[in-house]
């Protein structure tokens, strides 16, 4: 692999009739071929989240147009990408353990060197599995250290103004990741593709490291619980929902960001105007994120959550079906990436809003395994549903499929926000009923017979009777349609 080898789509044309290659080199070619230096920002979007995610796609173009590993599919290298996020999500248990057994700042230190490594090893890759191993799994490793150890520590710090810290937190993904991708395609034309890897691979390691061991927690003073599998979670229905709201949120998010770019060259734009799509799309993510989390203190959490995850679906199907021209698709782009993203602005505050601040390590660490199945497959579903013998509706099926997937994931947190506002209401009726010298934490039942119920007053024998009946149909959709901020 030469380190200095131009980027030159004509070598992907030339392979495109190749009978023996695999097809999926010839879905994206049906555009005039672009100058040199727009071409290398035409990328896909592979992964659910951050900076990497955005300059992949710029890596991704580049083994495409060049041919870096003969008789490697589109698919194959899609996969990398996805493989990245999933090892990152799949060892979510394990960093949440390490936090437990040596503290937050060596788990953040350990995906400081795994991230370097896998930059620098990347640099000197000759064979596709090399690039598995690198991009796919050592970054996976140290994206998910980094990832685990950090996301958690935010929210321990705000009360009133959470979400909005958690969205300027979300925001840097975002922005990095529109710098990331643009330097990354400055460099690789410049300095070749190992030099870029290992530009990265400096800069990774020097501000995460000085990142990593500024950083501060409160576990001790909350006192969190750091459980690498929290099976108790699943008894609670409200859990599940929200980790129904997780998956179908992911297979959305990941079908869009993955399609974004080509739908762009399907209606005829080319490769430069299809790179000002994806650019704006990531800009959106980045100005979005701290509105959503500011709107989600002013207005509720779970509510913007839910509102924002719907309007994304709706989005998709109002107006991504129907653009056809630049202008239209540009004001896609800029529209849904400021909601696109809403599950990663708000997934930490809601989780907390939920389950309570101490169990929300363990929750998060469940949360990320069950987001690797939908993660890994989402950018494959996008790719089979495409449609290449339709000639303005290639993405028509994908449209759909990503509008729907975000209306389901709302529906989920809807069913959950009922749960929470019927969950409000009986902890105000048993805080009605308290005794005026009762312990804080101490519940009427753990009273025994120094407790009398008052006229009128729900007894405290029928405290799980009124648990069950929060999820009672009637009960849940008169909850459902409350107007109130949760």
């Amino acid at each position: 692999m030469a380190d200095n080898t131009p980027i030159d789509i004509i070598h992907s044309r030339e392979f495109d009739e190749t009978p023996d290659l695999d097809p999926l080199y010839q879905i994206d070619d049906q555009q005039e071929p672009a100058p040199k230096d727009t071409e290398i920002k035409h990328g896909h979007d592979v992964l659910p989240d951050g900076g990497y995610g955005w300059s992949y796609g710029v890596f991704l173009s580049y083994y495409l147009s060049s041919n870096v590993f003969p008789n490697t599919s589109a698919l194959s290298y899609a996969f990398t990408g996805g493989l990245s996020i999933s090892c990152a999500l799949l060892v979510a248990p394990l960093a949440t353990h390490l936090i437990h057994l040596c503290g937050t700042r060596t788990v953040l230190n350990l995906g400081v060197f795994f991230e370097t490594l896998s930059l620098i090893g990347s640099s000197f890759a000759t064979q596709r599995w090399h690039i598995f191993l690198s991009q796919g799994v050592c970054f996976g490793w140290g994206m998910g250290f980094l990832f685990v150890g950090s996301v958690g520590i935010t929210p321990q710090w705000f009360h009133r103004c959470r979400s909005l810290a958690m969205g300027i937190n979300a925001a840097g993904s975002g922005i990095g990741g529109l710098i990331y991708s643009l330097a990354v395609g400055a460099m690789i034309p410049r300095l070749g593709l190992s030099w870029a890897f290992r530009i990265l691979g400096i800069i990774s390691f020097v501000v995460n490291l000085v990142c990593a061991n500024l950083m501060r927690d409160r576990n001790h003073d909350i006192g969190s619980k750091y459980h690498a599998f929290a099976f108790p979670l699943f008894k609670r229905p409200e859990f599940l929902l929200f980790l129904g709201w997780g998956v179908f949120s992911m297979l959305g998010y990941v079908a869009l960001l993955f399609s974004v770019a080509n739908f762009s060259l399907s209606v005829g734009l080319t490769s430069h105007q299809g790179s000002i799509v994806s650019a704006l799309l990531n800009l959106g993510q980045g100005l979005g994120r701290p509105i959503v989390g500011m709107f989600s203190d002013k207005l509720g959490r779970i509510n913007i959550a839910t509102f924002l995850t719907f309007l994304c679906g709706l989005f998709c199907l109002v107006i991504w079906t129907f653009a056809r021209s630049l202008g239209v698709v540009l004001f896609f782009a800029i529209l849904v990436g400021t909601v696109a993203g809403t599950y990663w602005a708000t997934v930490t505050p809601v989780l907390a809003e939920i389950i309570g601040l101490r169990d929300l390590p363990s929750g998060l660490s469940v949360t990320w395994l069950v987001l690797v199945p939908p993660t890994t497959v989402s950018e494959a579903i996008a790719l089979v549903l495409r449609d290449n013998g339709s000639k303005n509706l290639v993405y028509l099926k994908v449209q759909i499929f990503t509008g729907f997937m975000y209306i389901g994931g709302a529906v989920c947190l809807w069913l959950v926000r009922g749960w929470k506002i019927g969950d409000l209401a009986r902890r105000q009726e048993l805080s009605a009923v308290m005794p005026p010298n009762n312990k804080e934490d101490e519940s009427p039942e753990q009273l025994g017979e120094k407790y009398h119920a008052p006229n009128g007053t729900t007894p405290p024998g029928t405290r799980e009777a009124k648990k069950f009946e929060l999820w009672s149909p009637t009960h849940l959709l008169r909850s459902m349609v409350a107007s109130k901020k949760v």
